[in-house]
């Protein structure tokens, strides 16, 4: 029997055949606690001013609170935290399906990258493009994000490099995070490779002495590409140095081609995250784990990319280093605006489990993005950004690959898309 003395509230998701919680989320999860995301049957959800009031069972919830607005009735279907997407790069111009046959042909990234294609063809499209319509080209991106249950993106600059261009791309990011009702985290990226048009020296001391002072206010992260053809361990850590000297957070991309050592020397600046990670020596796991330092883990690159190579998850989960995945979305290497599909390879490729693979979409990426304060998990004073998948069990969600299972996105207690 209904009470007649119920609180009143914004939303209620009911009758949510399970319900994943992931409760308890005072930090990344690791090793065996991969395996728990605490599933409440028959679950609920009590949503108030964009906020989670509270998670019980549909008989405990429908008691105590009646909603206003919003009454949505799961009907048995699984209901998740919204996807937090912890690396992308979503603002560019220009596009690069044309390479597919060259890779098709036997090119491989790097040689594309070395011939002037690749990020060179896409800093050259994105300087040309006026900051308007890249932010109308990015709008567009972030719906098809939206659509597909992610509702945090981080989205990293790093196609302009040099000062008006990377200005320009991370005011569009800026943009997007108050025009859009996602949350958007900016990155700055200019050290994604040394520009042809730069002296490599001059580039890094423009990054270092210029750049990084200048876009501190636009910019919660500084991320750098460790790599061959991109920026070396020493410059990496020059750069990463003099970020965090300026208060910004670090990020770095290694391991995605070569084991240079990237990892654990940006692991031992104290980096948030590591980034690709599909090649890496056991002395930079032994950084990561120490210094707490997340792996973003980006199948949807080595899928699309036909490198062959996929990072192993096991080698992270079995030394508690904690693990997230992002859809690296770009349009080179990984035009994918799906954290499913993410999923699906996860799965597939590397051999996760939906359990952890799901986690590692949600509240581990949440922490890889400094947010899992308020949200990645559904509790109690969290943002209610929460989706309605049009599958029953979290082992259905990577098992239907290629399609979006998406029946509701819910974002700040609001519904977005359906």
């Amino acid at each position: 029997m209904l009470n007649n003395q119920r609180t009143v509230v914004d939303l209620i998701i009911y009758n949510c055949g399970q319900l994943i919680t992931m409760q308890g989320a005072d930090r990344p999860r690791i090793g065996e606690e991969m395996n728990d995301l605490a599933v409440l049957p028959d679950g609920a959800v009590a949503a108030a001013n964009g906020r989670i009031v509270a998670v019980g069972t549909t008989e405990e919830i429908r008691d105590q609170f009646r909603p206003v607005e919003e009454e949505i009735n799961a009907e048995s279907r699984l209901v998740m935290p919204g996807f937090v997407d912890p690396h992308t790069h979503l603002v560019f111009g220009g596009s690069r399906e044309h390479e597919m046959a060259r890779k098709a042909a036997g090119e491989t990234y790097l040689d594309i990258l070395k011939s002037g294609g690749g990020i060179n063809s896409t800093v050259r499209a994105t300087r040309k493009t006026d900051e308007e319509h890249l932010f109308q080209t990015a709008l567009h991106r972030l719906n098809m994000v939206a659509m597909h249950g992610t509702t945090t993106i981080e989205i990293k600059s790093g196609y302009g490099l040099e000062p008006n261009a990377e200005a320009k791309l991370l005011r569009v990011i800026n943009r997007l995070d108050q025009r859009h009702v996602l949350d958007v985290i900016p990155t700055f990226l200019g050290a994604h490779i040394v520009p042809g048009d730069w002296e490599r020296n001059e580039y890094i001391n423009w990054l270092i002495k210029e750049a990084l002072p200048d876009f501190g206010e636009l910019a919660r992260f500084c991320d750098v590409f460790c790599e061959l053809e991109a920026f070396t361990v020493e410059e990496s850590v020059r750069i990463l140095s003099a970020a965090a000297a300026l208060g910004y957070g670090l990020k770095a991309h290694a391991g995605q081609f070569n084991a240079l050592g990237g990892a654990g020397a940006a692991a031992q600046l104290g980096a948030l995250s590591v980034e690709h990670l599909d090649f890496v020596d056991e002395d930079e796991l032994d950084s990561m784990r120490e210094n707490g330092t997340i792996a973003i883990l980006l199948p949807g690159a080595s899928f699309f990319t036909g490198a062959g190579e996929y990072a192993n998850p096991a080698t992270f989960i079995e030394r508690g280093i904690a693990v997230a995945l992002g859809t690296d979305f770009n349009p080179g290497s990984c035009p994918c605006f799906s954290m499913q599909m993410i999923i699906a390879l996860a799965c597939i490729e590397m051999k996760m489990t939906a359990t952890q693979a799901i986690i590692a979409s949600t509240l581990n990426a949440a922490f890889a993005t400094k947010t899992a304060a308020d949200r990645g998990s559904l509790e109690p004073g969290k943002k209610a950004d929460l989706i309605l998948l049009n599958i029953e069990t979290p082992e259905q969600l990577p098992y239907y690959f290629g399609v979006n299972l998406v029946e509701k996105v819910i974002k700040n207690g609001r519904i977005i898309y359906e």
